[in-house]
Parts: C-alpha cells; sequence; structure tokens
C-alpha cells in the first residue's frame, strides 16, 4: 500500500512548511490515473498525522479527470484508465491530465 508512504510525505511536507504553526487544513490534488486511492489517503492521512501540526486538519482531496491528445489525429481523449484509446482507434496518446499528485492547499493558524 503506497498510499502510506504517500500521506506520511504529505504529513512531512505539510508539517515542516508551516513551522510549528497548527495545521487546519490540507488539500490534495489527485489524478484518476496516478493510481493512488483517495479513500486509502484518507484513511492513512490521519494515521500520519498523529503528534504532529497536522494532527485534526481537514483533508480535502480534488481528483482531476484523465485527458490525452491524440498524436496521430489531433484529437483529445477523455481517459478513464492508462488503456484508453482515441476515437480514431489510435493508442498514440500524450498524456495531459490525470497523473498529477500534489499538495495544492494548505491553511494554518
Amino acid at each position: 500500500m503506497h498510499e502510506l508512504s504517500i500521506a506520511n510525505s504529505v504529513v512531512e511536507l505539510c508539517a515542516e512548511r508551516a513551522m510549528g504553526a497548527r495545521v487546519l487544513s490540507v488539500t490534495l490534488e489527485i489524478g484518476r490515473l496516478s493510481a493512488v486511492m483517495p479513500d486509502a489517503i484518507r484513511f492513512c492521512f490521519d494515521v500520519c498525522a498523529k503528534d504532529t501540526v497536522v494532527e485534526g486538519a481537514a483533508l480535502e482531496i480534488v481528483e482531476t479527470p484523465g485527458r490525452a491528445r491524440c498524436l496521430d489525429c489531433g484529437g483529445s481523449v477523455a481517459m478513464t484508465d492508462l488503456l484508453d484509446r482515441c476515437e480514431c482507434g489510435s493508442v498514440n496518446l500524450e498524456l495531459l491530465a490525470g497523473s498529477e499528485l500534489k499538495i495544492k492547499q494548505m491553511e494554518v493558524v
């Protein structure tokens, strides 16, 4: 379960950037194609935040949809998984969105 190490890294980064201030909320942006399970992150976040300045912080997760550009026809492709094809039948796709995993925002007191 790599979500535990991801959640731990998020908590560590937030605690470091808070410089001793209490963290009230954290917003993560997770792409639907990133192979990261938001529910597992939610569970692990609370466990990792225990006894840190991040403990008790609200966690908001924004899921970004997958999107690609077909390199054969130039069409835009909405992707639900990495095996999707363009309407033209091509699998020659350039991933534009959906693999993100980033701390988008953090609120401190």
